[in-house]
């Protein structure tokens, strides 16, 4: 399976290139700096240079050619201000979306965030409310295209070891998960054409993996 990930360089997509590559699979990272490519390859992935905010359909969807499947795990980062979450985390998954559709690639994981579902409340900071609008939007595109999508939405992401056990369900209590638990589940979905059409939240728990992917829309 050749699987083509934006958002390349980061944690998750790093971890996720790591699980498809040595399960046999091809993944094709999307980055923006040429500097990260050796992470990349490091990884067992192919590197692809494509600036997602300023790139345009065509030159996207040429990156997808044979592609099975696009992963959306981009974001604007740490640091980054209320704009860049709305030109990243919104604009680049449309951008994907419509590369896919040219490209005919219909399957479609996008990672998400638990908490959008609710507007901001008042107080709360403006850059991370910005990203909740730019994830809630990003997940309203997506769902209203004519594409085998699977909204993934993670609770508060750690950096721990994976435990290869989860909570994944429609709507989950709020918690934390491992980022390596999130690639490994995003790898099983990629396998589970039965989760096309589901918006699932992700916190750690205690089903197996492949169990927990199975019975999330049974």
């Amino acid at each position: 399976m050749r699987v083509v990930i934006a958002g390349g360089h980061g944690k998750i997509a790093r971890l996720l290139e790591r699980d498809l590559a040595g399960r046999g699979d091809t993944p094709v990272g999307l980055i923006r700096d040429p500097a990260q490519a050796d992470a990349l390859r490091a990884a067992g992935a192919e590197p692809v240079v494509c600036d997602l905010e300023h790139a345009d359909v065509t030159d996207v969807a040429a990156h997808l050619t044979d592609a099975d499947a696009v992963i959306f795990a981009a974001g604007a980062g740490p640091g980054s201000g209320a704009a860049r979450k709305d030109t990243v985390d919104r604009g680049a998954a449309a951008l994907l979306a419509d590369a896919a559709t040219r490209a005919g690639v219909r399957r479609y994981l996008l990672v998400s965030s638990m908490g959008v579902d609710d507007p901001p409340a008042a107080g709360t900071d403006e850059v991370w409310a910005a990203y909740l609008r730019a994830k809630r939007a990003a997940e309203t595109d997506l769902t209203s295209r004519d594409l085998d999508w699977t909204v993934l939405r993670p609770g508060r992401l750690t950096d721990d070891d994976p435990t290869g056990h989860v909570t994944l369900t429609r709507h989950a209590s709020r918690g934390a998960v491992t980022r390596a638990d999130v690639a490994l589940v995003l790898a099983a979905l990629l396998d589970a054409p039965q989760t096309a059409g589901a918006t699932l939240e992700l916190v750690g728990g205690p089903t197996p993996i492949t169990d927990a992917v199975r019975a999330a829309t049974t």
